[in-house]
């Protein structure tokens, strides 16, 4: 009976392995912060992304288009940039994840004396047929002002972001989907 409670005893001090068994019981704890700043790091990567996409794709419709000419941007002023919007958006990292959130609208906009960009009439999608005319000038939004409009297009991409975890997202603070709009003045 004493031989059983002495190897019992020994067993009890013995200390090898404690190291081993420590790690396997902290891992998760210190894991977990972990994998959410790796998460956290992925996720601001993609929305760098998305940003530089939209901006592709609003300086893909700019390049395409006739800064020359003084027309409104619709597929029939400037054949396909529907197309070619998409094509820069999906030209990026983010290849064919990234999509183009709706049609492109386009619009006159003036800028006011604080740099705020103020519509003139409505915006248009770039399919449309019959866009607005070009105003004038912008004294309809900024009083008393002779300066002509911009054009200017709105280029909204949407990304689903996956977490790299999967179910381990991080504290389901993200949002599922990374979206943004990039605006470029056409002429």
């Amino acid at each position: 009976m004493s031989s059983r409670f002495s190897n019992w005893r020994t067993f009890l001090r013995d200390v090898r392995g404690t190291a081993a068994v420590e790690f396997v019981l902290w891992f998760p704890v210190i894991a977990m912060p972990l994998v959410g700043v790796i998460d956290l790091g992925i996720f601001a990567v993609q929305r760098m992304q998305v940003e530089a996409a939209s901006q592709a794709g609003a300086a893909a419709a700019w390049r395409m288009c006739d800064k020359d000419a003084e027309h409104p941007v619709t597929n029939t002023n400037c054949a396909s940039v529907g197309t070619t919007i998409t094509a820069a958006v999906q030209g990026t990292g983010l290849g064919t994840g990234a999509t183009v959130a709706s049609t492109p609208v386009v619009g006159w906009y003036c800028a006011t004396d604080a740099g705020a960009l103020t519509l003139l009439g409505s915006t248009w999608a770039i399919d449309s047929t019959s866009p607005p005319a070009k105003p004038a000038d912008c004294s309809a939004a900024v009083g008393g002002s002779t300066t002509k409009p911009g054009e200017y297009i709105q280029v909204t991409v949407n990304f689903t972001y996956t977490p790299l975890f999967g179910v381990l997202r991080t504290a389901g603070i993200l949002p599922a989907t990374i979206s943004h709009t990039a605006w470029r003045r056409v002429y």
